[in-house]
């Protein structure tokens, strides 16, 4: 193999790597190397489980399936835009027509970038900041929000035994934009403000938080990088919960992962698909009647969602897919998960 990187130019063109911001795209470009492959040689057979997103940059690569039904790809078309026959396990083999080059790389790592990057400003603008200055009873406030309706009352009633209360002073940093997300947040008493440096290091002041408030979820939803400081302003007392404790109780009971053939045993039924991919990847690859809200206009658009309708959400992996039905379920929708996503369903 050789050790050239892809000309960044050439990465800007592929998809989804070109949705990506320039922090996770200059990730993304440090780790895309160019391969250069000779004619006849077998880029992945059918049935083979390599969790690679392999792209075609020049050349011809012909893909065939279990048929015996073969296919051409050209370099540089906008087929070759995408990853070649990117369901896992592989549905096709690919063979080099002639000398090629290729790109890849791994494609949870593409995915967990998408992630992060669809969730960046989610975190901040999904919390519920009150107005006025009644403080009221803070597990009351956190009760009647749209996601603990959703919550057995076990797991309810194991969260606050296993919530840690910890005392904070006044200007201390609770999180730290940038760090690994570890815990989930409710604040007791006390106030704190949400900031974000900007790209020339200003620091931004994007909300208020008060008695009840919760924060600190989407971070742990698909192992995001925290996108904003949460500071105290004043002394106060803080509940959190462990990010394991918060799979285990609330973000699983959430989701509702269904089979492919489940799923499409709920369309016929009424349900809807939704596909929570860039417009660019629906275009090429999304499910038939599906809608199409990409993770990061989600919170913009989820009014404009069916409230009765029941959703079945997907992506390519599932982890997009996963952040986007705990978002969705928060707001009180009746929501499914494909299990494996596209790439994992056959």
């Amino acid at each position: 193999m050789s050790e050239k990187l892809v000309d960044k130019a050439v990465l800007k063109s592929l998809v989804p790597a070109n949705a990506l911001n320039a922090e996770n795209f200059q990730d993304l470009a440090g780790k895309a190397f160019v391969e250069d492959v000779p004619a006849g040689k077998t880029l992945f057979k059918a049935g083979e489980l390599d969790r690679k997103a392999l792209y075609l940059l020049e050349g011809q690569v012909t893909l065939t399936d279990a048929t015996g039904r073969a296919t051409t790809i050209t370099g540089g078309s906008d087929v070759a835009k995408h990853p070649l026959a990117n369901q896992q396990p592989r549905q096709q083999t690919a063979r080099a027509r002639t000398d090629c080059r290729i790109t890849r790389f791994d494609s949870d790592l593409l995915d967990i970038l998408l992630t992060w990057d669809q969730l960046s400003g989610i975190e901040v603008s999904e919390i519920q900041v009150s107005d006025g200055d009644d403080e009221g009873d803070w597990m009351t406030r956190i009760l009647q929000s749209q996601a603990f309706l959703q919550i057995p009352p076990a797991n309810i009633q194991a969260m606050f035994m296993r919530m840690q209360e910890v005392p904070m002073r006044a200007g201390e940093v609770i999180v730290r934009q940038g760090d690994d997300g570890d815990y989930y947040y409710i604040i007791k008493s006390g106030r704190a403000k949400v900031t974000r440096a900007s790209k020339t290091g200003a620091e931004l002041t994007l909300a208020t938080l008060k008695d009840g408030d919760a924060f600190g979820e989407e971070a742990l939803l698909s192992e995001a990088k925290r996108n904003a400081t949460v500071s105290m302003e004043c002394d106060g007392v803080l509940m959190r919960l462990s990010k394991d404790d918060f799979n285990a109780l609330l973000k699983e009971p959430m989701l509702n992962w269904i089979p492919l053939e489940d799923a499409q045993t709920k369309v016929r039924q009424g349900a809807r698909f939704l596909d929570v991919r860039l417009e660019s990847e629906h275009a090429n690859t999304g499910l038939p009647d599906s809608v199409n809200i990409p993770l990061f206009m989600l919170r913009l658009k989820a009014d404009a969602l069916d409230p009765k309708v029941t959703y079945v959400v997907y992506c390519d992996t599932g982890r997009r897919s996963s952040a986007a039905a705990f978002l969705l379920s928060e707001r009180g929708f009746r929501v499914y998960v494909l299990k494996g996503g596209l790439a994992g369903s056959h």
